[in-house]
């Protein structure tokens, strides 16, 4: 007998959730701690092609890539992993990972358990003025110092 609280369904929409603009990507947040009783967090990520997430570690949690359009090579630990559209690969907390994006951009979903991963996007990005890649910045790139400050708040590290 399971003796976690009853959660309620939760559905949302393929053109609902929170969409961020985190760096180069359109985020969407599709499901939260909140929403899970803290059991997962999946955020819809859409990269423009060459998009790089740069070398770090969670140490909270795990992280899953569903690759839903366009391809990827992540570097998970001393594996290389090239996915494409139906694909999926696991990131195990603790294990160092980056990924780099293929010539004609890469829609996937971050899966990440347990859930909280939401407040690390929240924190590193701004609410999308549309569902659509963020314009091209105008101003300088992010203060990686920051970046790299709400990453060891949330659990996160950045090793390059």
């Amino acid at each position: 007998m399971s003796t976690s609280p009853t959660l309620d369904a939760v559905a949302v929409a393929a053109a609902e959730g929170e969409a961020r603009w985190w760096f180069q990507s359109l985020s969407v947040i599709k499901a939260t701690a909140a929403d899970t009783g803290g059991r997962l967090t999946i955020v819809e990520v859409t990269e423009p092609p060459g998009a790089q997430a740069p070398l770090h570690v969670h140490h909270r949690e795990d992280e899953a890539f569903w690759i839903l359009e366009g391809s990827v090579i992540l570097y998970v630990g001393d594996k290389v992993i090239e996915a494409g559209a139906g694909d999926y690969a696991f990131g195990p907390r603790d294990v160092p990972h980056r990924y780099e994006v293929g010539p004609e951009g890469c829609r996937m979903l971050f899966i990440c358990t347990p859930g909280g991963f939401e407040d690390l996007v929240r924190e590193m990005s701004v609410p999308a003025g549309s569902r659509t890649l963020p314009p091209p910045a105008a101003d300088a790139p992010p203060d990686m110092e920051l970046v790299a400050a709400i990453a060891v708040a949330h659990g996160c590290e950045l090793l390059e």
